[in-house]
């Protein structure tokens, strides 16, 4: 708080002194800084607030209005309503955002209760709903260039102000709110005992549960209508109350919402102190996390966690008759995926007519050599990111491990993003600038997991917090007025527009070489599961073992990533639908999910080259859309 009152008077001071000889000083101090210090304080103590009651009725650290959802429902809603059907927004942004907010939470927390609220469960389910909803936003906004830049840096969430007005009407809601939320300090208090207990002294818990995640929600969505998206104040506040001593739900909810006022404000601050005339190009809400990713990671080692920890991803053998049933799921698997190679070579949409059609015979050679190179590119990508998933959900224990969800495909992302504006981004360069991006991130979180020997929820934490971190660099300097940044936003959208025959087929060697080496370590990957005592006992030289399987599954999303982008999560997919299947030995869940990740985005490419035809949709975006929603089901048949 004291570096938020420093720097808002070193911004605000100035107008102050000149206001009196200057009216345009005078004009700016009560019309821009002021409402701007007082939306950034509202909104952080909101979002502060919304992320302790998460994390106080759920029991779950992890919880937060980005990791559940709610912020990516509501600004999806948003933005749709302001594309297609702006006259919603005459019952009021408020309403759009909290109808988004609340049908994302509702589907994430229905199969959440299916589970009895498992933190795996929420967090698997909010992270993939989030994945939905922004990969929507996202090509919705491609689509319509002429909205791209306002959309862009309103959604990475802006505190530019030109009124009194968002603050004066967000202050009563926000009390309101509040209020509600100071009424569910005791039933809070009743339920940290648990359910049973809880019960058991008169409290209503599914009905008080209830009402506690409608209070945060509300207050998500209240902020993400009137600034956009500013995530991670909800995360990083209530960790910061809990390890400066606050342990009663009362000192949880009053320090959360001050930490994440202070927060935001600090974070303004240094946008406004360092930014200059471009301050209100560059989103707060980008810089949070370059803020908020770092101390996070400084504080995991005192972070206690007070649920059930996340299940483990240790393997079962299957009985013989399991085995006999896996010959009938290989077939399945492979004849769906030749089918749909079939389909993305074979079947497109007529350029004249716009119809479906197959290529004819005479032009059958030149239509292919435009498919080929994309199709390889996305097939390439896919296996190979379904393949770092594997490998990274066996080292660490943790489902919900993944090149995406880690931060990996993001490092990938910032290194290739520092060669283009360093450098000509040749090929060569472009590998080795992404596999080194990769393997600082997953270096970081390498070092990371030694400290807390791979505890699944540091470890997704960490992932989250870098994840964080490297998007909010990028996203900072797509917003600098670069042309080059409309490439890099692409780009990092996954597309495979500009694949060609050089790109796939390296991209395809590269995943060929790299697979057979995952294969010929399958014997490790089978036993490190198990821990690393067992593992010791039977020979493996731990150090050596993990270096090398890390190494493979960074070099892995680093390839991926220059294909097909870093926001497919065929890393993250690829694996569970192989595991739904059966195929749960190592050896066996490379290549099923290999096979996933590849014919998710091999279909994703196809989709987006015909469905919004003659426009095109990016296959990393499209593949979100497909594939999230077939997670979906499979978890909630689980």
């Amino acid at each position: 708080m004291a570096l938020a009152g420093w720097l808002a008077w070193a911004e605000i001071g100035p107008l102050i002194a000149a206001s009196a000889q200057s009216p345009v000083a005078a004009l700016m101090l009560m019309n821009s800084a002021l409402p701007r210090l007082a939306v950034a304080l509202l909104s952080g103590m909101a979002l502060g607030l919304s992320g302790a009651l998460f994390q106080l009725v759920l029991k779950n650290p992890l919880a937060s209005p980005a990791t559940l959802g709610v912020s990516a429902g509501a600004n999806l809603a948003l933005v749709i309503a302001m594309l297609f059907a702006p006259a919603l927004m005459g019952f009021g942004r408020d309403v759009v955002a909290l109808a988004g907010s609340g049908i994302a939470a509702g589907i994430v927390l229905r199969l959440g209760a299916r589970r009895d609220f498992s933190p795996f469960v929420l967090i698997l389910a909010g992270l993939i709903v989030s994945l939905w909803c922004g990969a929507l936003a996202a090509i919705l906004i491609l689509m319509n260039d002429h909205y791209v830049a306002g959309l862009f840096i309103w959604g990475a969430g802006s505190l530019s102000q030109q009124s009194w007005d968002p603050a004066l009407s967000l202050l009563p809601k926000l009390m309101v709110a509040a209020l509600l939320a100071g009424l569910m300090i005791r039933p809070l208090s009743l339920m940290e005992a648990g359910d049973v207990t809880a019960a058991a002294l008169g409290a209503r818990v599914p009905r008080l549960r209830f009402l506690a995640i409608t209070i945060a929600v509300v207050l998500a969505a209240l902020v993400t209508s009137t600034v956009g998206v500013i995530s991670f104040v909800g995360l990083v506040a209530p960790a910061l109350a809990r390890l400066s001593g606050a342990r009663r739900p009362a000192g949880i909810l009053v320090w959360s919402s001050v930490f994440g006022a202070g927060l935001l404000a600090a974070t303004d601050g240094l946008v406004l102190w360092t930014t200059g005339a471009m301050k209100d190009f560059v989103p707060t809400g980008a810089v949070t996390a370059v803020i908020g990713a770092p101390l996070l990671l400084a504080l995991l080692g005192g972070l206690k966690a007070h649920h059930r920890p996340l299940p483990s991803a240790r393997p079962r053998p299957l009985p013989a008759q399991g085995l006999r049933r896996g010959r009938g799921r290989w077939i399945w698997l492979a004849a769906g995926f030749l089918l749909l190679l079939a389909l993305a070579l074979l079947v497109g949409r007529a350029p004249l007519t716009g119809g479906w059609s197959l290529p004819a015979v005479p032009v059958f050679g030149d239509i292919l050599a435009l498919r080929l190179p994309r199709v390889v590119a996305a097939l390439s990508a896919g296996a190979m990111l379904a393949v770092a998933g594997v490998i990274l959900q066996r080292l660490t224990g943790n489902e919900l491990a993944s090149p995406e969800v880690l931060g990996i495909s993001a490092g990938s992302t910032v290194g290739v993003t520092v060669l283009l504006f360093v450098a000509v981004p040749t090929l060569p360069l472009q590998l080795v600038a992404a596999s080194l991006g990769a393997l600082a991130v997953l270096a970081a979180i390498f070092a990371l997991g030694l400290g807390t020997r791979f505890e699944p929820e540091r470890l997704l934490m960490a992932g989250v917090a870098l994840s964080a971190l490297v998007d909010a660099v990028c996203g900072v300097i797509a917003v600098n007025g670069d042309p080059r940044a409309m490439i890099l936003l692409r780009w990092m959208s996954g597309s495979t527009y500009s694949a060609n025959l050089t790109l796939s087929l390296t991209v395809l060697a590269v995943g060929l070489l790299l697979t057979t080496a995952a294969l010929a370590m399958r014997r490790w990957l089978d036993i490190l599961p198990l821990g690393s005592e067992t593992a010791s006992g039977v020979g493996i030289d731990l150090g050596r073992a993990r270096f090398l399987l890390f190494l493979v599954a960074g070099i892995l999303s680093g390839a991926a990533t220059l294909a097909a982008g870093p926001l497919s999560f065929a890393g993250l997919m690829g694996p569970h639908i192989a595991r739904e299947l059966g195929l749960k030995r190592a050896g066996a869940q490379i290549v099923g999910g290999g096979l996933a990740g590849a014919g998710i985005l091999v279909l994703a490419d196809w989709a987006g080259r015909n469905l919004a035809f003659p426009y095109e949709m990016p296959a990393g975006l499209v593949a979100a859309l497909i594939g999230t929603p077939l997670l979906l089901a499979l978890i909630r048949r689980r």
